[in-house]
């Protein structure tokens, strides 16, 4: 058992909480009983999983290298308020660019990571396979976000590259969400396409606004102008889908 906060895993496991070092060693956390026992039954690459006696016993079994440490140890590498016990330390995925007509989604400088997880949980729940990320946006990789991915992250393909890079290799006809659009709930889109989320205050950039071949809206009653960018996401990825 590691009873020690120096230890020189727990240090490196620490550093995790800084995208700097997230990049640098490319590696990431998953925490909570039900996100690990997610990492196991779907072969995600995981380097090491960490826990207490009872963290570890209610994971259960497993074939991965596992390190026991104190409760003491634990509360210094763990994200949450109140902790289950164990996390996992996963590798991060070297996603590729990929566009065979299926509908995707672009998150366009999305700054929340609370934002960037509801969203990507929302895409893997309706059926998406990308989701873009331009550099401004969230890291998807952080502790906020992967909790909010509530396993999602393992699910869709997340690719981070410039505007450009990512403009350039997405075929589908670019779809923004704005509220000068279409009532989306009138005007559908027939077809795949690359739904466009831009960021919680600014929207969408000029570039990609430039770029997009349809602008749809979701329609506010009651003086309402807005809604939170992962709600409007979720509305938008279903309707669209239909």
């Amino acid at each position: 058992m590691i009873l020690s906060k120096q230890n020189a895993t727990i240090k490196e496991i620490r550093s995790l909480s800084d995208k700097k070092f997230r990049d640098s060693l490319g590696l990431y956390i998953v925490e909570s009983v039900k996100l690990v026992q997610d990492a196991i039954s779907l072969n995600m690459p995981i380097k090491l999983i960490v826990g207490t006696e009872k963290g570890l016993t209610a994971l259960g079994s497993t074939l991965h290298e596992t390190l026991l440490v104190s409760e003491e140890v634990y509360k210094s590498i763990s994200e949450q308020v109140s902790p289950q016990g164990v996390l996992a330390v996963l590798y991060k995925p070297q996603n590729d660019m990929v566009e065979e007509g299926q509908s995707s989604i672009l998150l366009d400088g999305v700054s929340d990571p609370a934002n960037v997880g509801a969203i990507i949980r929302t895409a893997a729940a309706s059926g998406y396979q990308t989701v873009y990320m331009t550099p401004d946006c969230a890291d998807p990789y952080s502790p906020k976000a992967v909790r909010a991915a509530m396993g999602g992250i393992f699910r869709v393909n997340v690719v981070r590259d410039k505007v450009e890079n990512l403009l350039e290799s997405i075929k589908n006809p670019i779809t923004v969400a704005d509220m000068q659009g279409k009532n989306v709930f009138v005007d559908g889109i027939n077809g795949s396409f690359c739904l466009v989320i831009g960021n919680e205050g600014k929207g969408v950039s000029d570039l990609v606004r430039s770029k997009a071949k349809y602008t749809v809206s979701i329609p506010m009653q009651n003086g309402m102008e807005s809604l939170n960018a992962a709600v409007s996401a979720g509305i938008l990825m279903y309707n669209l889908k239909k």
